[in-house]
């Protein structure tokens, strides 16, 4: 297993649109990622569960996969993740 923690940087957190680009960008990774806050987890290409997490802005969330060959795209998604996405 693999993973990367990222703080997120949006100003709502992982709500509606930003949680939206995340499931997006891990479907179409093809990669089974799983995204981790505060001892609870989601399947990172749910929008659903992703938001249910509760996510907020300055949080710490950690992405893992069990896909060893995954680290290029762990490290997009964390990149994605420490950007403003209400912004873009």
């Amino acid at each position: 297993m693999i993973s990367r923690s990222v703080v997120i940087a949006s100003s709502v957190g992982l709500h509606a649109r930003p949680a939206a680009i995340l499931a997006d960008a891990v479907d179409e990774s093809g990669v089974d990622i799983v995204i981790s806050f505060d001892g609870e987890e989601a399947d990172a290409a749910s929008l659903l569960e992703i938001m249910t997490l509760g996510v907020k802005h300055g949080d710490e969330v950690t992405l893992s996969t069990e896909d060893d060959n995954a680290g290029a795209v762990l490290d997009s998604l964390a990149e994605l993740l420490s950007r403003d996405l209400d912004q873009e």
